[in-house]
């Protein structure tokens, strides 16, 4: 089974659509690390409930080596940090990140990465969801932005685009 290791934003945006399953369906479980699982529960709304009823697939794990944080302070936060410390610690297969700065962070190191939009795109593949462009406009209502070039490109990834 792969280990992926997916950071705050996925689980909140993919709460907040309805669609966190998708993760179980497209990967069996997930790992997340305590700082991601602190700041995702710090607020008892959906996506709190949804993590907290899903905690036989979603795995919370604790990074060994507290010291490594110092190096990455500079421009991520604290879960992005230790989502990238897990993932070398762990081995991953698939790091879910949608921070920008984050991404190329665990590029740079090697990391195999995508983002929300990416899962979806997955699982639009796989048959798990039968249309994107709904989901991406419940996404920006909820507040995730996503630049017109993005969403075409997903969209016309996802063979959506003819609409």
């Amino acid at each position: 089974m792969r280990r992926v290791i997916v950071n705050s934003t996925p689980l909140i945006v993919l709460c907040g659509i309805g669609q966190l399953e998708l993760l179980r369906k497209l990967y069996g479980e997930i790992h997340i690390p305590l700082a991601v699982y602190k700041e995702v529960t710090a607020k008892t709304d959906s996506a709190c409930i949804q993590i907290k009823k899903s905690r036989n697939w979603v795995h919370v794990d604790t990074i060994k080596d507290l010291s490594e944080k110092k190096m990455y302070r500079a421009k991520l936060h604290d879960g992005e940090v230790e989502v990238m410390i897990l993932a070398q610690e762990q081995k991953a297969d698939l790091l879910i990140i949608d921070d920008n700065a984050a991404k190329k962070t665990a590029k740079y190191l090697g990391l195999t990465v995508t983002g929300t939009l990416g899962v979806l795109l997955k699982a639009r593949k796989e048959g798990f969801i039968q249309e994107i462009r709904p989901l991406l406009s419940e996404m920006k209502r909820n507040g995730f932005y996503i630049s017109d070039g993005v969403e075409k490109l997903v969209l016309e990834s996802a063979g959506e685009d003819k609409r």
